[in-house]
């Protein structure tokens, strides 16, 4: 029989590792060697420290900016398929809002984040309307183009089985969409952390934009980075558990990787 790799020694896994570890390593030795001054780039070992002796202030500001980016994510994701289901439903509307939700991305949220400020005051509104307006787009231009790259002959056979309209979008189109839809989430998923944050820094009581705000006035910048590593891992975790929804509700493609390996 033949034996597998294990999988923390595979490629994927040492391959990145090792890169990371070469860039703390250089990233290091240069403000080691006092290659760049310590008060604009701080050592990892500083970071670190930071992050240690303020982590527990960071948990209560990162619980905060998580349910922000929580709760904008699902509703950006619940009007995103709705905007979807009626694109691919009503060709007019497609044609009517396609230009527009491309416009839209023209603009970027920094300009879009004191509109809402100003508009809804510095609570929790302006914060989950930013989200909403972050990741709507991916997730609706991901399922409309999965709507519309469904088999046209799975249709017309559907169709001549007398199918209804909603028989052909639960059987043919809504599983033609699965996998872009996924990969719309995975990127509506990391904006929802970043417009949380953008959110934030216009005002706020927590959050880590928040804190980010305060140390950068402090010029407190190994706490800087110890808040940047926070929300890059939180990016990162909303991003695996996209991947963990997606083997639950796509069985058939952990399948068709079983079969090619």
């Amino acid at each position: 029989m033949e034996r597998r790799t294990p999988a923390f020694l595979s490629k994927k896994v040492v391959a990145p590792v090792c890169a990371v570890v070469a860039l703390l390593a250089v990233w290091q030795g240069a403000c080691s060697l006092g290659l760049v001054p310590n008060f604009m780039l701080p050592s990892p070992v500083q970071v670190v420290s930071a992050l240690v002796a303020d982590f527990p202030l960071l948990l209560s500001h990162m619980w905060t900016t998580l349910s922000e980016a929580a709760l904008g994510l699902v509703i950006g994701v619940a009007v995103g398929f709705v905007f979807a289901v009626l694109m691919d439903k009503f060709e007019t509307f497609y044609l009517a809002f396609d230009p527009l939700l491309t416009v839209s991305q023209t603009v970027p949220t920094v300009a879009i984040a004191p509109l809402l400020v100003l508009w809804f005051g510095y609570g929790l509104m302006p914060k989950v309307l930013l989200v909403v307006l972050t990741t709507f787009f991916p997730v609706t231009v991901a399922l409309a183009s999965g709507f519309r790259s469904v088999d046209p002959d799975q249709v017309d056979l559907l169709r001549t089985m007398n199918a209804t309209e909603w028989q052909i979008f639960r059987y043919a189109k809504l599983p033609a969409a699965m996998e872009q839809f996924f990969s719309g989430l995975r990127i509506s998923a990391t904006y929802a952390i970043v417009g949380a944050v953008i959110a934030e820094w216009l005002g706020g009581n927590s959050g880590l934009g928040v804190y980010m705000t305060r140390v950068r006035k402090s010029f407190s910048y190994d706490r800087m980075f110890a808040v940047i590593i926070i929300i890059s891992a939180l990016s990162l975790a909303l991003m695996r558990g996209v991947d963990v929804l997606e083997r639950l509700c796509m069985p058939w493609k952990r399948a068709e990787r079983n079969d090619q390996q």
